[in-house]
């Protein structure tokens, strides 16, 4: 029998190594998971007489609404602005009927390396192990955990736009129905859930403020403008295969963390957090940036006697812009495209100092260098959206919320509607 020749034998070497590559290949995707939903964590303070600070031997009920569908979840718990290791006695996941009620015949147990209870330690989250819990997109699920050693520094999402449950004492993880108790609109220890991923779909990761994280849409309704995004990108041919999340934080800024109990403001600055709450996400492929009106907004502003910040800490259109570019790089090595939202206008706004004709200056400098300057992958136009033709520096009173700083319903809906869907190819 002749010898192979060297080209037989490279032939068959690339051919080894080809089907070695596929077989890697398919592995990957068969272990790769994308958020379908997500709430950015954040610190509170603690506070005996609100019971979402005050939690020992009681389970809480929350309420998720997912993006896109799956045949399995992983759900991830955070203990990353706790003060101590927080332990989880047990968690479940069900269909909810409503804040109290699940469908006793949905309830999965969540488990943890095959335990039903796990100890976070300080400054962790911990993700579960995949849950067989079949959702189809735009479905809502109910998520029970048990704590039962006392927590009074939960991390957690204070604006988190659903009533959820805290039950009396006990374990009621496995309960079709938790009665009496208190309803809060806060949820705590839930920052995503995650399905399996498929080719070709992606992630858009909503990443602001109080206007992202929904402040004057309705509790319960999901209709915050990345929940419309989310539901109209449902409608398309693509709906399967583009995920959406809101990782909005009230009173967030650019460059200062903000934490202000008066007003519900916890959270890091937008350079602080964009790794964690945007890049750091499975299957991230686009972020829509809406931040800035607070940087702005925030310099010499009042809440009763108290500044929001310093008078002397305003900040130039530059300082922003420099801001913008170190996101939009930190996202392109990543291989993340970043649509730029124009800031929305604030004239009007019931916070004495919040609004000045020199920070409105600032606003229209920052927007037109969005809009022209070519440094986005793509431009959300929000501004052109809600502002008051007559009157640019003020929200179209058709869109406005009560505080002339929020979209109303109607006006988040507006943003949804306004971003161009070929942005996210």
């Amino acid at each position: 029998m002749p010898n192979p020749t060297f080209a037989n034998i490279l032939r068959g070497s690339v051919c080894v190594c080809f089907l070695a590559f596929v077989f890697q290949a398919n592995a990957v995707a068969q272990n790769s998971w994308i958020a379908t939903w997500a709430a950015s964590p954040q610190p509170g303070a603690p506070d005996p007489s609100k019971p979402i600070f005050n939690i020992e031997d009681q389970t809480v009920r929350e309420r998720v609404r997912v993006s896109i569908g799956g045949a399995r979840i992983r759900i991830r718990f955070s203990n990353e602005y706790g003060t101590a290791p927080l332990a989880i006695g047990a968690a479940t996941v069900a269909v909810p009927s409503h804040a109290s009620t699940v469908k006793s015949s949905s309830i999965q147990a969540v488990t943890f390396g095959g335990r039903n209870s796990v100890t976070i330690p300080t400054g962790a989250p911990i993700l579960s192990d995949p849950v067989a819990f079949s959702l189809s997109p735009g479905t809502e699920i109910s998520i029970s955990i048990y704590f039962p050693e006392r927590i009074t520094a939960p991390t957690g999402h204070w604006m988190a736009l659903k009533h959820a449950r805290i039950s009396q004492h006990g374990d009621y993880t496995r309960a079709d129905k938790i009665e009496g108790g208190i309803i809060v609109g806060s949820s705590i220890l839930v920052t995503a859930v995650l399905v399996p991923a498929r080719p070709s779909q992606r992630l858009v990761v909503a990443f602001g403020d109080s206007i992202t994280d929904g402040d004057g849409s309705t509790v319960d309704a999901d209709d915050s403008w990345p929940g419309d995004l989310a539901r109209r990108l449902a409608k398309t041919a693509d709906g399967s295969k583009i995920a959406v999340v809101n990782e909005g934080i009230v009173g967030t800024r650019l460059l200062k963390d903000c934490f202000l109990p008066d007003i519900g403001c916890f959270g890091a600055s937008a350079l602080a957090r964009f790794d964690r709450d945007a890049l750091g996400l499975p299957g991230v492929t686009h972020v829509v940036l809406l931040q800035g009106i607070n940087d702005i907004g925030f310099p010499g502003a009042k809440l009763g006697e108290q500044y929001l910040a310093d008078p002397a800490d305003m900040r130039t259109a530059d300082d922003l812009i420099v801001a913008y570019l170190q996101l939009i790089s930190r996202a392109h090595v990543r291989g993340v495209k970043v649509i730029g939202a124009t800031i929305t206008p604030c004239e009007g706004v019931d916070l004495p100092g919040y609004y000045s004709d020199s920070k409105e200056v600032i606003r229209q400098t920052v927007n037109k260098w969005i809009r022209t300057s070519g440094s986005f992958d793509g431009v959300a136009d929000f501004d052109a959206v809600l502002r008051d033709p007559e009157h640019p520096s003020m929200l179209l009173p058709k869109f406005a919320f009560e505080d002339h700083l929020h979209p109303n319903v109607a006006g988040y809906k507006a943003m949804a509607d306004a971003i161009d869907l070929a942005l996210f190819k």
